[in-house]
């Protein structure tokens, strides 16, 4: 059961504009998207990873390339095509401000897991296969790393949207509910029974609680079973001694 975090790219020229990026080529991080994934490799810093996963699209890797900047081990990053971005087809490239007359876009909002975008994919389509993506990464990094070992899949919004939807055991059609900011971490743990959606769009705080144990302490094998009432949460961080003058 090892341990997913999902990570959108940064802001881009086209989050900006407005413009819906698709699968262009040549869509890059801008100064701020370039800050934000910065940031997000210096929350992700305290915790080794054991694999590090991107769409193939440039702003994803762009922010890939800064997690794997501040890892203490650097990784090698592996392009996994079940992340890219959803086929807007004809939609691509278009401002989202006229896109919201379109008929489809209705659709869209109310009920994506029957949007066919023209010329492109379907939501439903998109889903099935970034969803497949994960689940197939996930065992293999629990195979090779092992139950407690933690791995970074960066991706788009709506297909981290599509997989925390899964993950939460909710309809495709209640995906809009969700919301995943650029450069924000979401983060799933799949068991044998369910998935355990841990936290969601988060753009601030570490995440060095989810790192592995050290070998001689290894918690005991989790469980798919929920913690009634809610359990007590992960263990706190140890707290720094005050300093002293050296005074009695």
């Amino acid at each position: 059961m090892a341990t997913m975090i999902l990570a959108r790219h940064g802001r881009t020229t086209a989050n900006a504009t407005g413009v819906l990026a698709g699968r262009s080529k040549g869509v890059h991080l801008d100064d701020h998207g370039l800050e934000q994934a910065r940031a997000v490799g210096v929350r992700l810093s305290g915790l080794p990873l054991a694999a590090l996963v991107s769409s193939p699209l440039e702003r994803c890797r762009e922010t890939a390339r800064e997690i794997n900047a501040a890892q203490p081990a650097r990784l090698r990053v592996s392009a996994e095509r079940g992340l890219l971005e959803c086929d807007y087809g004809s939609w691509t490239n278009r401002e989202l401000k006229t896109l919201a007359k379109e008929k489809l876009w209705g659709t869209v909002q109310a009920h994506p897991s029957a949007a066919v975008f023209p010329d492109g994919e379907g939501m439903a389509e998109m889903s099935a296969r970034a969803v497949a993506a994960v689940r197939r990464w996930d065992a293999r990094v629990e195979a090779e790393h092992g139950p407690d070992a933690v791995w970074v899949a960066v991706s788009h919004g709506d297909v981290i949207k599509a997989i925390l939807a899964d993950a939460l055991g909710a309809h495709l059609d209640e995906f809009q509910r969700i919301v995943v900011d650029p450069a924000s971490l979401s983060v799933v743990r799949y068991t044998p029974h369910r998935p355990f959606v841990m936290a969601t769009n988060t753009t601030s705080g570490d995440l060095a609680h989810l790192r592995p144990p050290k070998r001689k302490a290894r918690r005991r094998a989790l469980s798919s079973d929920a913690a009634v009432g809610g359990g007590a949460g992960a263990d706190p961080a140890p707290r720094a001694e005050p300093a002293t003058s050296g005074t009695p």
